[in-house]
Order: structure tokens, then C-alpha cells, then sequence
């Protein structure tokens, strides 16, 4: 599977592209905004996009109103053709926002609801109670996602509605030529229709890759070889910038273990779900973590350990914004894109993750760990690599037996020699290549 080799970027289109929050009709051609940052994303070392809501919506992209037309803030459907075909043409793949739970009251099948009450050919394609009335004072009573009835939950068990989404799905991949779907709330929907989907995805193209939106529980309920093959990493993200903040390497490494340790019941061994140290619904990692010379060390550490690393734009160069501004601080309009140092090194991390098999496939072993080191060991039948961090402001020695006399860094391609240790200088990260 090519997800299991890349390096995702996402972006989250409407505040990328600047569009006003509310959907005002007018047709502005933003997504085109998109071709200029390409040349950047490629040289990040990112070969996946990941769009975040792309069609037609009411106002912040979740609450969709036509599944087949791109959201006329940010364009037409051609203009997202040309997107999708010039990142293909630099071997970038596309992963469109499934958003299958809900729709928005704009959505024209409730819409119809609305108006003709009993008499829509769609009143069962949502959850209705005609004898109830909504915040809306529709006077009617409809489900909405968790309170929020602006999302209007869609029916699942109905099959119209699945034949509709399975079309549209359809119709994006013969339109697009999408490689994947992230698939929002995948922990609210029903199970029955993510093996319909998986199915259905699987007859259109071999290796369509399906990500679901997860925050706690087993992953494994719905991220197997029937459903999807990934699923966001939650727990790993908070391990991530926690440990760095508290100067705990413990917790990260506790969640590691569990999920993709040596022993025979850790959770996600053999799977490789979606790291993440920051996205569109959570403060940017630059203004969550407490020493800002614990960046980059969290990106080494996210594109080191097992999983698929997504980078979210603006992050890589350190933007920062926090969650109690609300969605618009989260989800900025950036003029261009900036190359700085991190940027910098989040491309040779990329390069590393890429080109290395122990990083995409190999399992996971703790060697050294400490409150404020760790190494760990990423290991196939043919490549070892240890990722070490050190997150002190002090130099740090580890002593502990390499299995070889030398390795190279696959960040900086400098000889590393383990002859009387390894010294690791303050707030650095190796990526070391093991000598056979």
C-alpha cells in the first residue's frame, strides 16, 4: 500500500484558500491557490495530500450540501481536476474528506424534508420525529451529530442513502482520480456501511486507501482487512507534545509499547495508523509546546515511530495558533508558504521516513529510556534503524549495546561510531541506519 511509504500534508481548503465562513454563493476560483504551494509541498518531502471538506457546504465544510460540486468559495470542479492532476503529476496522491456521517441543513435531501414533510422521497433518509420541532423551530425533530443540529445525521441503514454515497465516492474517483478517503467521525459510523464503503472502494481501485477519524477506544474495531486501513493516532498525539512538556519520555513510550510492542497482545502491531503533532481541530504544535526547541525533536519523533506522519500546513515552519481562538486561528489563510529551519529538517525527515524500510514496516523495540531521552528500535528482516532523541539541554551518554560498530544518521548521512558510547549533544535527533 503506497500510504504505508508517504508522507502526508494536509490542508484544510476553505481557510487555506482565505474563503468567508459562510457560504455567500459567489464563485471565486481560491483552490487554485493550491498550485502555487506544490513546488513547497514536494520539497517538504511530502508525496499525499490530504484535503480536509471540499464540497459544496453551508458554511465550515461538515455540513455538506452537494457531494458532487466543489464548494463554489473555492472553485468549480474543473478547477479541482487541474489541482488533483498536477499533483499527480509530481507522484503527490490526493485523500479527499469523506464527511459521511452527517450533511448540512442546506443539503438538498432535507431541504426536500422541509418542504414536503411526509410527502419527500427522502424523509427516511435521516433520523425524523414529525411529531417533535428542532432549535431550528422546523417543526419537525431530526438527530443531529452529538447536539449539533446544523449536522444533520444521515441514515446508514438506508440503502438509497448508501447507493447515493457510494456514487458519489464513485463519481470522485472517476472525476479525480482520488487515491484515498479520510473519513470523518469514522467513529460514528456504522460498521456495515465502512465494509460496504471498503468494499465498494477496493472494486474501483486496488490500492484506494481509507482513513478513519478516531480519538479513543480499540482501533482495531473498525481498522482491519474488512473496513479501513488506518485510523488517527489520538492517543499517540497527546503522548507526544505531553511527554515533551512534563519531560516524561515514559508516556510516550508507554503508548508505543501498547500499541506496537514485542509482546503478543500489543494492540496495532503490523499496523500503521496516521501520526499526527498537531491538525485542523487542536492547537498548532508551536504554541503547545512549552520549549521551542522541542520542535523539531517532535516531528523526529512522530516521523520515527511507527505510523504515517502527516504534517499540517503552516506547522512546518512553526505558525502558531491556539485552540481557544476558535476554527479561523486553526485553520489561517497563509499568503505563501515559508522555508525556515524546520521546514528544512522536516524534509530530511521525510526523505528518511521514505526511503527507509525499517521506518515504514519495521516493529518496535525500547532500547534507552529515561525522562528526558529515548532510543528506540525500528527493525525488518533486512534494516535496523534507532531513533534517538534527547530533549535535555544537557549533553546525554548512552550506554547500551548496538549490535555493531558504526551506523549512519539517516537525517544528515554523517558516520556515527558507538565505539565508547553514544553521545547525544542537547536537543537532538538521529535517525541511525545500523551497519549489517
Amino acid at each position: 500500500m503506497w500510504a504505508y511509504e508517504s508522507v502526508f500534508y494536509q490542508i484544510y481548503p476553505l481557510g487555506f484558500a482565505g474563503a468567508p465562513f459562510e457560504n455567500d454563493g459567489n464563485l471565486e476560483h481560491r483552490i487554485l491557490k493550491v498550485n502555487d504551494w506544490i513546488p513547497h509541498i514536494k520539497k517538504l518531502g511530502a508525496n499525499a495530500i490530504y484535503f480536509s471538506p471540499i464540497f459544496e457546504s453551508d458554511t465550515h465544510g461538515y455540513n455538506t450540501r452537494d457531494y458532487k460540486k466543489i464548494d463554489c468559495r473555492l472553485g468549480t470542479n474543473e478547477d479541482f481536476k487541474e489541482i488533483c492532476d498536477n499533483l499527480h503529476k509530481e507522484d503527490i496522491h490526493v485523500v479527499l474528506d469523506g464527511v459521511f456521517n452527517h450533511v448540512g441543513r442546506g443539503f438538498w435531501a432535507f431541504q426536500d424534508v422541509l418542504e414536503k414533510r411526509w410527502d419527500s422521497p427522502y424523509k427516511d433518509w435521516f433520523h425524523i420525529n414529525f411529531d417533535g420541532n428542532s432549535n431550528y423551530n422546523d417543526g419537525l425533530w431530526y438527530e443531529g451529530w452529538e447536539g449539533n443540529y446544523d449536522l444533520v445525521k444521515l441514515n446508514l441503514r438506508n440503502e438509497e442513502v448508501i447507493s447515493h454515497l457510494l456514487d458519489c465516492v464513485s463519481y470522485w474517483i472517476d472525476t479525480f482520480d482520488i487515491d484515498g478517503l479520510r473519513l470523518d467521525v469514522a467513529y460514528c459510523l456504522d460498521h456495515d456501511f465502512i465494509r460496504r464503503l471498503r468494499n465498494f472502494c477496493d472494486s474501483k481501485k486496488t490500492d484506494f486507501f481509507l482513513v478513519g477519524e478516531t480519538l479513543h477506544g480499540d482501533y482495531n474495531q473498525i481498522m482491519n482487512d474488512a473496513m479501513l486501513h488506518s485510523v488517527t493516532n489520538y492517543e499517540c498525539y497527546k503522548g507526544l507534545h505531553s511527554s515533551f512538556n512534563s519531560m516524561n519520555m515514559f508516556e510516550i513510550n508507554h503508548s508505543l509499547l501498547r500499541q506496537f510492542g514485542p509482546e503478543n497482545w500489543t494492540l496495532y502491531k503490523g499496523r500503521h495508523l496516521l501520526s499526527f503533532v498537531d491538525n485542523h481541530d487542536v492547537t498548532r504544535v508551536a504554541s503547545i509546546l512549552s520549549n521551542k526547541e522541542h520542535l523539531p525533536l517532535i516531528y523526529a519523533l512522530c516521523f520515527g515511530m511507527p505510523g504515517i506522519p502527516c504534517v499540517y500546513y503552516g506547522s512546518e515552519w512553526g505558525a502558531e495558533a491556539k485552540k481557544e481562538e476558535g476554527d479561523p486561528a486553526l485553520r489561517a489563510c497563509f499568503e505563501a508558504p515559508v522555508d525556515n529551519e524546520l521546514s528544512a529538517w522536516i524534509s530530511k525527515l521525510a526523505e528518511a521516513k521514505k526511503s527507509s524500510k525499517a521506518l515504514n514496516y519495521g516493529d518496535f523495540t525500547s532500547i534507552v529510556l529515561t525522562n528526558k531521552q529515548c532510543i528506540f528500535q525500528r527493525k525488518t528482516d533486512d534494516e535496523r534503524v534507532l531513533v534517538a532523541i534527547n530533549a535535555d539541554s544537557e549533553r546525554y551518554t548512552a550506554h547500551f549495546d548496538a549490535g555493531c560498530g558504526t551506523a549512519v544518521d539517516l537525517i544528515t548521512g554523517e558516520v556515527h561510531d558507538f565505539g565508547g558510547g553514544s553521545e547525544l549533544p542537547p536537543y537532538s535527533a538521529y535517525f541511525w541506519k545500523m551497519e549489517k
